[in-house]
């Protein structure tokens, strides 16, 4: 076969191994793999221990926040992702889970992603090309489920809400009217601006009376504040593992009610984002089949993070997240610092604060993380920094850690702040002695 395809001299001029006496196979000089090889040379890379600062640094931002031992532990653990022990704990996740969204639903699923993946999946399985879409816009985040329906194709209408405000119900009623919306999409509480839209018991209710699906970002506020999906008539809730659930990143948890859920199945043209197929995801979530690998670390830290929801119980934890969000807002009011949002529509599990005249968000965080191994966030160009109150960021010594090292930050880079009586007015509240903001 050789000697049709190569010539005498050719074959000669390169290595022989005598597999046979009537065969000859050429052999790869080293010297072509090694140019081929040296193309990309193997980098020298420093290890974590060398990147990660020496003292852990406390997660005190929008997320992702602390997490308990019991949920970091678990995420060190690989099984079978298809195996009777994966079936079990999903079915658990979902028990867990239908208590945490206060709904009966059977439709609970896992979404692979972050929250926004949950949000995409949700979107995308209940909205398609000419689909009639009602958003409620009154941040970074509302405005992105209005994005994300706009790429499957809906016919996307946005109620546009002032900053540090909310719909009111009279404006919601008539976008209502005017658009006939299939679907309503809202989000609890606003992350980027730190509002909360309290009216959206209400606002599902409009909606459903006109025959509308209701689509609720729950990202940052489940189980940290009230959302009864089942008592307020919501068809979809989303939420991210990295909230106020304190589990890992990158796992997160989607509920539909009966209505939605057959709107998924009945819908003629499938899904176009293939992981994100609800159809597809009922496979692994209600049928022990495969879908495709799960991030089977993940959903055992979700496990975790759940059972410790229900221990704490529901009631439980929305009184400590109440207490200690209202405690710190009174100590940063105390320091001299101005709260975002308006007392009214104020989002208790991430506060707002406005930054001082000369000074930018990134001054602030990059000094507190530098000086003081504290992390809070920036917010998509307002002039604000953020303090999540979510999940394990709620606990008294990290109220005290923070406040101070926000306190320390904004006297070293100039501002005049009143140190002492915003620590004291953190003890006040927490102590039972202080005022309700709200």
């Amino acid at each position: 076969m050789i000697a049709q395809t190569a010539s005498p001299e050719s074959l000669l001029a390169r290595p022989l191994v005598t597999l046979r006496s009537d065969i000859h196979v050429p052999i790869m000089p080293t010297s072509s793999f090694t140019s081929a090889s040296s193309a990309v040379p193997c980098p020298v890379v420093e290890s974590l221990d060398a990147i990660l600062p020496e003292e852990p640094l406390l997660m005190m931002g929008a997320g992702p926040v602390p997490i308990p031992a019991a949920v970091a532990k678990a995420n060190t653990i690989v099984i079978n992702h298809l195996g009777g022990t994966m079936v079990k704990v999903i079915g658990q996740v979902k028990t867990m889970a239908r208590y945490v969204f206060q709904t009966k639903s059977k439709w609970v699923l896992g979404v692979a992603g972050p929250g926004s993946a949950a949000m995409e999946m949700a979107i995308s399985n209940l909205a398609w090309e000419g689909t009639r879409v009602l958003s409620i816009k009154n941040g970074f985040f509302s405005e992105r489920m209005a994005e994300m329906g706009r790429r499957v194709g809906a016919r996307v209408s946005t109620l546009e809400v002032d900053d540090g405000t909310v719909a009111s119900l009279e404006q919601v009623a008539e976008a209502i009217r005017r658009e006939r919306p299939e679907i309503v999409t809202v989000v609890q509480g606003e992350t980027s601006n730190t509002v909360w839209n309290y009216h959206l018991k209400d606002i599902a209710a409009l909606a459903k009376a006109a025959g509308a699906l209701v689509i609720v970002d729950a990202v940052c506020t489940l189980s940290t504040m009230p959302l009864e999906m089942d008592a307020w008539g919501i068809d979809a809730v989303i939420t991210g593992g990295q909230k106020g659930l304190s589990s890992i990143p990158g796992v997160s948890l989607i509920a539909f009610s009966d209505a939605a859920w057959a709107r998924v199945k009945g819908r003629t043209a499938p899904n176009a984002h293939w992981c994100l197929d609800a159809s597809l995801a009922e496979n692994f979530w209600h049928n022990a089949g495969y879908h495709y690998t799960a991030p089977v670390s993940g959903v055992l830290a979700l496990h975790e993070a759940l059972r410790l929801v229900c221990a704490e119980t529901l009631e439980k934890r929305f009184a400590r997240h109440l207490k200690c969000s209202l405690a710190l807002q009174e100590g940063i009011a105390a320091l001299g610092l101005h709260l975002y949002a308006p007392q009214a529509c104020r989002l208790n599990s991430v506060v707002g604060i406005e930054v001082p005249h000369g000074l930018s968000p990134a001054d602030i965080c990059g000094h507190i993380s530098r000086h003081h191994q504290v992390e809070i966030s920036g917010s998509f160009g307002l002039p604000i920094v953020r303090i999540g109150q979510m999940g394990e960021q709620c606990r008294e010594h990290n109220l005290f850690r923070t406040l101070h090292a926000l306190g320390r930050t904004m006297l070293d880079l100039g501002a005049t702040v009143d140190l002492p009586a915003g620590v004291a007015a953190l003890e006040k509240s927490l102590s039972g002695g202080a005022r309700h903001l709200k």
